[in-house]
């Protein structure tokens, strides 16, 4: 069963910076690619980052220059560094993986940020 465990999230003022971090069961390369999405209070939930297994990456606009999305092949993890981050980056943020025919989700983990 695929299991995708996110940590990291916190709560952190304005201006500060947060790493977090999923980890998933199995090789990363079994998934096509890896993202993280976030959704925030009355919102819908939104992409934030992704990764594909070429190495290619994605970012909402909102967030370049600001989030960096990476991985360790190694040990099964995509990270997600947040930089600059603003209140409006308040949010529970998930980890997400796919397949051919397959989405996996992990059980989120929330990002406050303080004004």
């Amino acid at each position: 069963q695929v299991q995708l465990v996110e940590s990291g999230g916190g709560l952190v003022q304005a201006g500060g910076s947060l790493r977090l971090s999923c980890a998933a069961s199995g090789s990363i390369f079994s998934y096509i690619g890896m993202a993280w999405y976030r959704q925030a209070p009355g919102k819908q939930r939104e992409l934030v980052a992704r990764i594909f297994n070429s190495g290619s990456t994605n970012y909402a606009d909102s967030v370049k220059g600001r989030f960096t999305i990476s991985r360790d092949n190694a040990k099964s993890t995509v990270y997600l560094q947040m930089n600059s981050l603003n209140p409006e980056d308040t949010a529970v943020y998930y980890c997400n993986a796919w397949r051919v025919s397959s989405i996996y989700w992990g059980q989120g983990t929330q990002v406050t940020v303080s004004s």
